[in-house]
């Protein structure tokens, strides 16, 4: 994923969920407020750490070879 796309993706979900953890009318009970904000940090920090799933190009030239 580019990396501005991540950063959007990233800047939505914190904003999410700081609406849905501090807003008075939101759904999630007032308790749980601090739970929330530290899985949406974790998601984000986990999305910019770990690569995503795919096929990298020395593979792709093993198979090509290999047929």
């Amino acid at each position: 994923m580019p990396n501005d796309v991540k950063a959007i993706v990233s800047a939505v979900a914190l904003i999410v969920a700081a609406i849905l953890a501090y807003w008075s009318g939101s759904p999630i009970r007032s308790d749980f407020s601090t739970y929330i904000m530290i899985t949406a940090v974790f998601m984000v920090v986990a999305m910019w750490i770990f690569p995503e799933a795919g096929v990298k190009k020395v593979d792709m030239r093993k198979a090509k070879q290999v047929e």
